[in-house]
């Protein structure tokens, strides 16, 4: 009889694009592999990734990803590559059709949510499907959070002041 493996699903999120979830409505979610260097890994590793100002594009069958800056490694020398150079994502063929037909016939986008280091070391790249939030829909968010950052804080006094 084998004994059953416990394998837990622990990420170390190396870089989280805040602006992504402020200026988009998050249709839905994938994970995708990222194709990168040796020295762009050892770089990654270190957390000098940038995802402001990124998205992904189907290029050829191909998801690409744009304008992810991965700073240079200090000891990779002659080894290092451009910082903002177009990367490929691995995905399923089915996957990429699936998002082919969100970004062209409903008008949405791919943008990268955050970058992490999966149980086994592997980079991956969380993307979600987005539609661009108008700004009456920020405003409506930011009053949102103020009046539940409010609530809680009452809840907190009148707690403290009962204990």
């Amino acid at each position: 009889m084998q004994a059953k493996s416990l394998v837990i699903d622990m990420k170390k999120i190396i870089a989280n694009n805040k602006k992504a979830r402020h200026d988009y409505f998050i249709e839905e979610t994938y994970e995708a592999g990222i194709v990168l260097t040796g020295t762009e890994i050892k770089s990654l590793r270190q957390g000098k990734v940038n995802l402001k100002e990124s998205y992904a594009r189907v290029e050829n069958g191909e998801l690409i990803i744009f304008g992810v800056h991965i700073s240079p490694y200090e000891q990779g020398n002659r080894f290092n590559v451009d910082p903002v150079r177009p990367r490929k994502l691995l995905l399923h063929k089915q996957e990429i059709r699936k998002l082919t037909g969100y970004t062209t016939l409903k008008g949405l986008t791919i943008v990268p949510l955050n970058i992490y280091l999966n149980n086994r070391g592997l980079a991956k790249m969380e993307i979600g499907v987005a539609r661009g939030k108008k700004l009456y829909d920020k405003r409506d968010d930011m009053a949102k959070r103020d009046a539940d950052r409010r609530i809680e804080q009452s809840i907190k006094r009148t707690i403290n002041r009962g204990v």
